[in-house]
């Protein structure tokens, strides 16, 4: 017995020295698909109703139904807001679908002071903007370790300094600091395009109306985090350091995850709330269904028009 344990244990650590094991990742279906992922229910059930040919699988916890939508076939799956679980999700797709192209169809809050609730922004690029360092304070000033080096450093907000994130993929040896995540070239040539076509909604299924005409604005600056936020303040920080248009919860881990991958990526996020920008209290409870509609038909519209 001895000996057989010995040969076992031997045949364990010849494993271990030829290299990492992978397991193996069953594919559950093997058409090339986009993949639309939805962050809130709303925009999920939207999408979801207007797919035909629909079989369901469940991985982890996580529904991903595929079918076809606008003429091609797609997974569809609601990622769950956060960062974690937007990136969760993403890798679960890429390893257990063809993934050709990731979409991301949700709600997001205005950063830009030109915007407003009900537009729908279709960002060139994406960052993980609250990846950072706290600083510790020193006689009334923030100063970031030597140690711990801010790449790509942004003014800070406070004892809040942004810094890029590390990132390792195929094919490359040294870990690359990158803070901009960029969506598909080509994708969002094709949204270019699709923007001239498309009436966004003005009222919502709760009878809430826009007293202006909600645009679609394609290009400019997307950031994502792991903070709801609702503060004027911090507001203007985001729109002065980042010149962002929009921010969420989701939409720059699913960049980071697609460009890891290789995949192209793009998001669509229509704005249900100003960030803490407008009057009153938070918009978010009166036009987030309004928002979800407008963000799914433009991606409707989107996949329709993919060649």
């Amino acid at each position: 017995m001895k000996r057989f344990g010995l040969i076992a244990a031997a045949a364990v650590l010849a494993t271990l020295a030829a290299g990492p094991l992978h397991a193996a990742q069953q594919t559950l279906d093997d058409t090339p698909r986009t993949v639309v992922m939805s962050a809130y229910a709303p925009e999920w059930q939207t999408l979801l109703a207007a797919t035909s040919g629909q079989t369901e699988y469940l991985v982890n916890g996580n529904r991903f139904v595929t079918g076809t939508l606008a003429g091609k076939p797609v997974v569809l799956t609601l990622s769950g807001i956060s960062m974690v679980n937007a990136a969760m999700t993403t890798q679960k797709a890429i390893d257990r679908f063809n993934v050709s192209a990731i979409v991301f169809s949700g709600i997001a809050g205005g950063v830009d002071p030109a915007l407003k609730i009900g537009d729908v922004v279709i960002a060139d690029q994406w960052a993980e903007y609250l990846e950072s360092v706290f600083a510790r304070e020193t006689d009334g000033a923030y100063t970031p370790p030597q140690s711990n080096a801010v790449k790509n450093r942004f003014a800070n907000y406070g004892m809040i300094f942004p810094r890029a994130t590390e990132v390792v993929r195929d094919g490359v040896t040294t870990p690359e600091h990158r803070f901009w995540f960029p969506v598909d070239a080509h994708m969002l040539d094709v949204a270019k395009g699709v923007a001239k076509s498309v009436t966004l909604e003005t009222c919502a299924a709760n009878g809430k109306c826009l007293s202006h005409t909600p645009k679609i604005v394609v290009g400019g600056n997307g950031v994502s985090g792991q903070a709801f936020v609702d503060n004027a303040k911090f507001r203007a920080y985001t729109f002065q350091t980042f010149n962002a248009q929009v921010l969420d919860m989701e939409s720059a881990a699913t960049a980071h995850v697609a460009y890891t991958n290789g995949v192209p990526f793009i998001a669509f996020r229509s704005l249900s709330d100003l960030a803490g920008g407008g009057d009153g209290e938070n918009e978010l409870g009166t036009f987030f269904t309004l928002a979800s509609t407008n963000s799914a038909k433009v991606v409707v519209a989107f996949l329709a028009a993919l060649p």
